[in-house]
Formats: C-alpha cells, structure tokens, sequence
C-alpha cells in the first residue's frame, strides 16, 4: 500500500481557542488549493459505519472534520498517474486538523471513528450534480475496513 496519490493535498489548519468557544479555519480564497467555489455542505457518519466508495470525475473535494473523528481511505485507479493502485489513509479530527483536498479521479470512502457525532465539511469547487460521479459498492475496491487500522 502507498501513503501517496498524486495531486492529494493536506493542509494544517488554525484552531483559534477562546473562553467563550473556539474559531476553527476551514479554507480561504488566497490559498493555493482555491480553484473556485461550488457549494459547501456537511455529511455525518454514524460510529464504525462506512459510506464507500465515491469517485467525482470533475469536483475536487476539500474535506474538514470539525466535529468527531473520521477515518479517510484513498484509492487511486487513474490510468496515467505515478500513484496508480496507491491506497491513502488519513484521519481527521480536531487533534489533527488539517483540509484534505481530492482531485476529481480519487476513490473516497470514510468510516466513523468517534462514538458521538462525526461531522465533515465539504467546500466543493462546483455544484453537486449526481451525474458527475461515479459509485462502487464497499467489496468492489479490496480494502480491509477494521478500526484497528
């Protein structure tokens, strides 16, 4: 398994703490990995439930987790790319608070690891178009799922 895909970001992100409740950064238009603005929306996953696999074809994702943990499993399967057959792993909560961001082409699936609420943020460069996107079920990529991992 590879810890790389090509063209997959991850951004360290600000948690600004306060007595009355936190600020917590989640993209900026003068940032790099900015190309436009679609829509933004969140997605929960329940505790050791999985919701896999999705792959867009033209949005890049910028995921952030504000709320809960939840574990990120990456497969690439773009026919040019130098990371081809690459599985990417990465969780993501506040204790590691960081942007992930997905070019169009990446498989995604993500797990629940918190046993309260587990919350994403997608800021997504276009709108959602359920045309635009292409879904597999869990067996079909060969990846073990257990939360040992």
């Amino acid at each position: 398994m590879g810890d790389v895909i090509e063209g997959v970001v991850t951004t360290p992100l600000d948690i600004i703490t306060g007595d009355d409740g936190d600020v917590m950064h989640a993209f900026k238009k003068i940032e790099p990995d900015y190309k436009s603005f679609g829509e933004a929306y969140f997605s929960s996953v329940k505790y050791d439930h999985i919701k896999a696999w999705k792959k867009h074809l033209i949005m890049t994702l910028n995921i952030v987790v504000p709320v809960g943990e939840i574990k990120f499993v990456l497969f690439d399967d773009r026919k040019n790319s130098i990371s081809k057959n690459n599985f990417l792993e990465i969780n993501l909560s506040t204790e590691n608070y960081q942007r992930l961001t997905v070019p169009a082409g990446i498989w995604t699936g993500f797990q629940g690891v918190s046993k309260g609420l587990n919350l994403l943020l997608n800021i997504a460069d276009i709108p959602h178009d359920p045309e635009e996107a292409d879904n597999l079920g869990i067996n079909e990529i060969q990846y073990d799922w257990s939360m040992s991992k």
